[in-house]
């Protein structure tokens, strides 16, 4: 059985990224969201939502056309624009200028423009990636695995953030056991060349060679939405340019916590994917400890 170790709160507080005295919007990190269709336009909404609770200096999101003055008029703060506005060459993060993408989060299964987005922005990326939602199942073709060997071999991290049925999907492309959601992650994450976060009540996360165990989760979080705020909020810290495993751990834990304050303030019953955003700063400083040390 492998080895599973699970984050002390002093090593989760040591991963917070607290921003410089002299930080810009740049240096904070940009976050490219290629998220949301026509069919779920929210999901473009929270994940992008997320990613600036989470800390993301600047967050662009493109999206389907029908759905971006959802986007714009949800936080007139993000920058939404169409997908065709999406650039041919994608910015690189750079040292002083870290820079992610997220791609996958609502997309809508019948559409078959969604795996040539998400092969796109993996060809492309020059900077960590990470795919959730329907995104997932462009992973599985053999143009998928190709581009996610030679990100990994290019030493560009990606991420990807199945719940139990879509990483049964991701399992049968390499006929890999799925009873066991701990060893699941680590063997998703040796055949993609990814970093694997399984979600469910205890989410397993692994790179390969350490597999870490966040068993803070709580019931609230079973609602459609909340897996797009995870997502969001991981991205927005690989913008960050956290290390793609630690971005993942600190993500997952600050959802978990996010919950929990959600469940206390509004009962398990009637959280919403909303909620856990709007408690995410709360969460922020129950792990630190103080308001204040958040600056």
């Amino acid at each position: 059985m492998q080895d599973v170790r699970e984050y002390g709160n002093d090593e989760l507080v040591a991963l917070v990224p607290l921003p410089a005295d002299d930080a810009n919007k740049y240096t904070r990190g940009t976050l490219t969201a290629v998220v949301g269709s026509e069919r779920y336009p929210g999901a473009a909404c929270l994940a992008a939502y997320a990613s600036q609770r989470m800390g993301a200096g600047y967050t662009r999101v493109f999206t389907h056309p029908a759905a971006v003055p959802l986007v714009q008029g949800f936080r007139p703060s993000l920058v939404a624009g169409p997908r065709s506005a999406l650039p041919t060459k994608l910015s690189p993060s750079l040292p002083g200028k870290p820079h992610a993408y997220l791609v996958g989060c609502g997309f809508d299964a019948d559409d078959g423009a969604s795996s040539k987005l998400v092969h796109s922005v993996l060809k492309h990326a020059e900077a960590p990636v990470l795919v959730d939602g329907s995104g997932l199942n462009a992973l599985v073709s053999e143009k998928g695995r190709r581009l996610l060997k030679r990100r990994f071999l290019n030493g560009h991290a990606t991420v990807v953030t199945p719940h139990a049925g879509e990483a049964a999907r991701l399992a049968h492309a390499f006929d890999l056991p799925t009873g066991d959601p701990c060893a699941l992650a680590r063997s998703l994450s040796l055949a993609f060349g990814v970093v694997a976060v399984v979600k469910g009540p205890v989410t397993f996360i692994s790179d390969g060679e350490e597999t870490v165990r966040m068993a803070h989760g709580t019931p609230a979080l079973a609602k459609a939405g909340t897996g797009d705020v995870l997502a969001g909020m991981i991205a927005a810290l690989l913008a960050q340019g956290m290390d793609a495993l630690e971005a993942s751990v600190l993500g997952a834990e600050l959802h978990a916590r996010a919950g929990l304050a959600a469940a206390a303030r509004w009962s398990a019953i009637a959280v919403c994917a909303e909620d856990v955003v709007e408690c995410l700063p709360a969460a922020l400083a129950e792990l630190v400890g103080a308001e204040g040390t958040l600056r």
